[in-house]
């Protein structure tokens, strides 16, 4: 059953007052007073209401009967209902036989009101629902996955739909009431149209998205939803879209792996912003390898694929050594390039070479070694400079 609060109660008051000349008062199921253009009476017992609702009727008192009354006031008071059952009571103070032509007009615009700030409640607890719901699939903590399907049937979400995980991020280089009403302009455009999206809040800067893989209804195609990923930037202003930051994870097929699909879409976002930070959208097949090796950093496989590049970390306390391998790097050992890239010598850039496989142990000549000071170097560098 439905039970009137206060503030709806008020509502009322404030509404249908704005419309006739008299007091309002509006009471529960039990005769309290719980809205009135008199703040006085709130709280109090209203003898009339309870007639009303226990006849089930309209109850017109006059003069002579409100003086019988406890609390009441010449009037009239009519049941107000929904979904057939009697939730409280409307009642109008003044002469009752000029009441009764407008009484039952006042009560059901009291009745919508009611039904109005009911459906509002329902979709708000609906969405509140759906986001821990969304919540509790990327966390993936659940273990009654018959209880997981039981609160999707509720919702009416499809828990077996393949779906792939994408996170938007506001930038904190703005206000932090900036970065709200922007996710939310954001939650809007997502909604509409509806493409069945799921999406939730994770913070006061971030939105998960946990959208339909199949978008040619057949297979999952990276390109075709980053292209949706296009679309959707070019719907949000300029002076918006520069500082939201997408990233769009894996697709795993078995349905309760949509937690692994946010882990990577997280992931793809760091070293996204990490290493390209003018760009706004970040694909997991273009930073694969770094986010699949990211995971090993706390295992002893990683402590010892990283080792060589700790070691260099250790012992170059101006940097010097590693912008030289950043330069080695990025023209894959072309050493004339890198020269020029550092305005040195190739003497001293094979200098400073030497001495970097000196205190890695790692030949730079050998894929192997590279691959190790590239991931060390994208790994452990950014990490210390944030």
């Amino acid at each position: 059953m439905y039970f009137l609060d206060s503030h709806t109660a008020q509502q009322i008051v404030d509404r249908t007052m704005a419309i006739i000349g008299h007091n309002i008062n509006v009471m529960n199921n039990r005769g309290v007073i719980l809205g009135s253009g008199d703040p006085h009476r709130i709280g109090f017992i209203h003898e009339g209401a309870l007639l009303a609702i226990s006849q089930n009727r309209t109850v017109s008192i006059n003069q002579a009967s409100a003086s019988s009354l406890h609390g009441v006031k010449p009037g009239i008071n009519l049941p107000l209902h929904y979904q057939g059952e009697v939730i409280g009571v409307i009642g109008i103070t003044g002469d009752p036989d000029t009441l009764m032509a407008y009484g039952e007009l006042l009560k059901m615009s009291a009745e919508m009101i009611v039904e109005q700030a009911n459906s509002l409640e329902l979709a708000q607890w609906q969405n509140r629902q759906q986001e821990e719901f969304i919540l509790q699939l990327i966390k993936g903590e659940y273990q009654d996955i018959g209880q997981l399907e039981n609160w999707a049937k509720r919702l009416n979400i499809d828990l077996y739909m393949p779906r792939v995980a994408a996170v938007i991020q506001v930038q904190d280089d703005g206000p932090h009431a900036l970065g709200n009403s922007m996710l939310k302009e954001i939650l809007h455009l997502l909604e509409n149209p509806s493409r069945g999206n799921l999406i939730a809040m994770t913070s006061m800067s971030e939105l998960v998205i946990l959208k339909p893989a199949f978008l040619d209804g057949k297979q999952w195609r990276a390109s075709l939803e980053s292209q949706r990923i296009d679309q959707l930037l070019k719907r949000i202003p300029a002076s918006m879209s520069c500082h939201l930051k997408i990233a769009l994870g894996h697709y795993f097929p078995h349905p309760g792996d949509i937690h692994r699909s946010y882990q990577t879409a997280k992931e793809t976002l760091r070293f996204g912003r990490q290493m390209q930070p003018q760009q706004s959208k970040y694909l997991f097949e273009d930073f694969s390898l770094l986010v699949m090796l990211s995971g090993l950093k706390q295992d002893w496989r990683g402590q010892q694929l990283l080792s060589p590049f700790k070691k260099l970390m250790q012992q170059d306390n101006n940097q010097q050594l590693r912008k030289t391998l950043a330069a080695y790097l990025t023209h894959f050992g072309d050493q004339g390039e890198c020269a020029k890239l550092l305005y040195i010598h190739r003497n001293t850039l094979r200098y400073r070479l030497d001495k970097i496989s000196q205190i890695t142990g790692v030949e730079l000549n050998k894929l192997d070694g590279l691959l190790q000071l590239y991931l060390g170097q994208i790994l452990l560098s950014k990490e210390q400079d944030n």
